[in-house]
């Protein structure tokens, strides 16, 4: 912990002649410029993380991207307050990323370094008040009233005192004003204490004084206890973890204090022998990561003989391409191809990323990979504590960590020895960061990083993103193919249900009709495990009065609440306000509420009702808040806990299920309706990802669709497993309308308080940048489809750029007009914000 003052003490030219540009964790296109007092000249290093001033009270946590003695153009320097770090935390590839985030995603090295750096990292400060230490009451001008002199005579007794401890020690409900009257007076100083978030994890530990490690000194203490059996049992239990008395130097490693109240031994004794210095205690730093080490072994990667023809293509590829995309079906042992190449990495000194798109399908790789590659793998992700990730970050520094799984984040880690990188289910729109800025795709970003460190990418995915798709058919990309299943394992049968029909002949058992039920019957009746996918999270997604239409909305945003049962309460998913579900309806009084559409909680209250006597769990972001809910609802399905998992898209991705013999898909229609040119594309994804959870082991599984539109091209393709003509299809319309991938697109998001204003603004930019595009290439702002959030109104632009039209030149030109319109106060209450490459 560190203590410093704001004050404005005269800064001396000749005392420091070294400045450090520093890169701030804030949204401003700019580094800026520190000194560096003489003490810190010697110690500073480039990727040092500093304390630093800005303006008159704050300070952050910033970076130093360069050390010169060139002092800063039209404004004096301040000084550094304090170097944070004895080694750098940042490496020079992290500052070439953060340089192409920013100049690539239209945002700054700050908000690049902002999302980059783990908050453990990150400093917080707290204000503390201390007395001036060239204050005298009797020489000062001032008068000081009652109060004022108690805080003054309590600050001669404590060092610092808080805002909150002047106020109740001065008996008064706010103190700020005081602290003010005093600042002014110069009778005290406002301090920042400054307080490192990361702290080592330690565990007491203890040890026999040294002088009964002799087998007659210990004799002579064991029959001294004999009187005291609680106290002999901790000594006994010590004798029987470290055989001291055979070897003394196993004294030294200890015993943690923990393991004998684990082992229901008195610790009330225990202290007192430690107080008698029979032991003594001492603290060990150990790893937050839950490493197995214990049953790491060592694994030797075998490839069947379709997965070994596999990687000598990809060998091949990689003699002419840095990046190639692995187009390989679902269960075709993709992850074990990806394990080889990684293994041959870390043997030969190297690191290695493994990018998976979420949190769900590491939980199940982690256990995988553990056991090949033991202390060496880091797992990066947001349910890790802080303190977790800060480790994972040193350990990937310092070299200890050589093999990372993580989700988008982890591209941000001070990789130093890069050589690969695996981008798995490629095409996931997980890996596309929205808010806040900047708004990167970690697939590509991943490249870019690959080139930084000249290392190789492997994309896989059985269903590819178009866009690299077609990198690798124009040959940017190289492009291998894995067509047959592990162990020659059959794709499961696709069975679409016409609900249309279904309905008519009066079939249906609520949302379901009565041959999804009946499939789902004989599944379970034969004790197989069944995966229900459903891309609505909730109970049912609104409700609505069936007398006058009125439907519940939020009160911040344009987007009706969705119901949650559990709680009985209305939910917002975009700015959480929630309110208990009303019984009459707030417009007519009408009892005649109804629920409308479906959920994942809605399906599994339905089928508690169907199955009561099977196991059923639910995986959506409302029961996997917690840091180890998806190991445990995971590990629950793995060993057959659960015969049926009711799940949001996180069931359609990577995860490995033997008995799966079913996938039930209730709902297709809503994600192929999606008001959104990329909609097809990702229902066919989506839909073929989560039929290839079934039918991995011997027995070929069966996949259930039910949809109003059979006849959709869509389930044609669907069934005969044909991603390449579907992406054939596609992709003429794609040419034919202006889209990706032979347009690039820049979206423009206009923010605003006032609708009517966001709305003008919005028009006046457009029509500034029109003169610059023309109208074939910019269209005109629209309102998204929530077009409220938070009490926040929106309104975007299209941009559509011809693959041959240069991208940096377009950037550079909207950056140009919009930054020359905030010179009008109406565009200045507005925040712009640029999507480069929207998902």
């Amino acid at each position: 912990m560190s203590q410093l003052a704001f004050t404005d003490s005269a800064v001396h030219p000749d005392e420091v002649t070294f400045f450090a540009e520093v890169i701030l964790p804030i949204p401003v296109p700019r580094t800026f410029t520190y000194r560096l007092t003489r003490g810190m000249v010697p110690l500073a290093s480039i990727g040092m993380r500093v304390i630093v001033p800005l303006g008159k009270k704050k300070i952050l946590t910033g970076v130093i991207k360069n050390i010169s003695k060139q002092s800063p153009d039209g404004y004096e320097a301040k000084y550094i307050i304090e170097l944070l770090d004895d080694k750098p935390s940042f490496c020079e590839q992290q500052f070439k990323l953060f340089e192409w985030i920013a100049s690539y995603y239209m945002s700054t090295e700050g908000e690049a370094l902002n999302v980059a750096m783990p908050a453990g990292l990150k400093l917080s400060s707290e204000s503390k008040i201390q007395l001036h230490p060239h204050f005298v009451k009797e020489e000062s001008p001032y008068i000081f009233n009652q109060i004022e002199e108690l805080v003054l005579n309590l600050l001669k007794k404590e060092d610092l005192l808080s805002y909150q401890q002047i106020a109740e020690l001065a008996n008064i409900k706010e103190s700020s004003q005081l602290i003010k009257d005093l600042l002014r007076k110069n009778a005290i100083l406002l301090i920042e204490q400054v307080k490192d978030k990361y702290k080592p994890k330690t565990v007491k530990f203890i040890k026999l004084d040294k002088q009964y490690t002799n087998p007659k000194a210990l004799e002579m203490l064991m029959a001294k206890l004999e009187k005291q059996p609680k106290q002999l049992d901790i000594l006994l239990k010590y004798l029987q973890e470290l055989a001291v008395f055979k070897d003394a130097s196993l004294n030294e490693k200890g015993v943690a204090k923990k393991h004998f109240s684990e082992q229901k031994l008195s610790l009330s004794s225990l202290n007192t022998l430690v107080k008698n210095e029979v032991f003594h205690e001492f603290e060990k730093i150990i790893s937050r990561l839950d490493i197995d080490e214990e049953n790491a072994v060592e694994v030797k990667i075998e490839l069947t003989a379709p997965q070994q023809e596999c990687r000598k293509a990809i060998d091949g590829a990689f003699e002419n391409h840095q990046v190639n995309l692995l187009h390989g079906v679902t269960g075709s042992g993709k992850t074990e191809v990806y394990l080889s190449y990684i293994k041959e990495v870390i043997e030969s000194g190297s690191q290695a990323l493994f990018l998976l798109p979420e949190i769900a399908i590491t939980t199940q790789m982690i256990k995988r990979v553990q056991k090949i590659f033991g202390k060496q793998v880091g797992i990066y992700h947001s349910k890790f504590s802080d303190a977790e990730r800060v480790e994972v970050w040193n350990g990937v520094a310092d070299g200890t960590i050589n093999f990372i799984i993580g989700v988008r984040s982890s591209i941000f880690l001070p990789f130093n020895n890069l050589a690969f990188i695996v981008v798995d289910e490629e095409h996931d729109n997980s890996y596309k960061q929205y808010d806040p800025s900047p708004r990167y795709h970690a697939r590509d970003t991943a490249i870019m990083l690959a080139h930084i460190h000249k290392a190789k990418v492997l994309l896989g995915s059985a269903t590819p993103s178009f866009e690299s798709y077609f990198n690798a058919k124009n040959n940017k990309y190289g492009l291998v193919t894995l067509n047959e299943r592990f162990k020659k394992t059959q794709m499961p049968r696709i069975e679409v249900i016409d609900l249309k029909k279904e309905k008519a002949k009066k079939q249906m058992q609520g949302d379901y009709s009565n041959i999804f039920i009946a499939k789902l019957q004989e599944h379970l009746e034969e004790k197989k495990q069944v995966i229900i996918f459903q891309n609505r999270r909730g109970y049912a997604p609104y409700i609505q009065c069936d007398t006058c239409g009125w439907i519940a909305e939020c009160e911040n945003c344009s987007v009706s609440l969705t119901y949650h049962m559990r709680q009985h309460e209305l939910k917002c998913h975009y700015c959480g306000f929630r309110q208990k579900s009303a019984s009459t309806c707030l417009s007519c009084e009408s009892s005649e509420l109804k629920m409308k559409g479906f959920g994942t909680e809605k399906i599994e209250d339905d089928l508690h009702l169907l199955f009561p006597s099977i196991k059923i769990q639910r995986m959506d972001k409302d029961t996997t808040r917690k840091k180890y809910s998806y190991q445990q609802i995971i590990e629950a399905f793995e060993t057959g806990e659960t015969q049926l998992l009711i799940g949001t898209q996180m069931v359609s991705k990577g995860l490995d299920f033997k008995r799966v013999s079913m996938v039930g898909i209730v709902d297709a229609d809503r994600m192929m309706f999606y008001p959104d040119f990329r909609a097809h594309e990702r229902a066919f994804q989506m839909m073929l990802q989560v039929s290839g959870r079934a039918g991995r082991d011997a027995e070929q599984g069966e996949v259930v669709i039910q949809t109003m539109q059979p006849d959709h091209p869509l389930f044609s393709y669907l069934k005969r497993y044909d991603y390449e003509g579907f992406y054939a299809l596609l992709l003429n319309e794609r040419l034919q309308f202006a889209y990706p991938p032979f347009y690039r697109l820049i979206k423009i998001i206009v923010k605003g308080k006032e609708a009517k204003l966001t709305y003008e603004g919005a028009h006046q930019i457009f029509h500034h940048l029109l003169q610059t595009f023309g109208p074939k290439r910019l269209l005109a702002p629209h309102e998204p489809m929530i077009s409220k959030i938070n009490n926040i109104f929106h309104q975007e632009i299209l941009l559509k750029l011809e693959k041959g039209h240069p991208l940096d030149t377009a950037k550079h030109e909207i950056l140009k007009q919009v930054e020359a319109l905030k010179a009008d106060a109406n565009i200045r209450k507005l925040r712009i914000y640029y999507d480069v490459d929207p998902a």
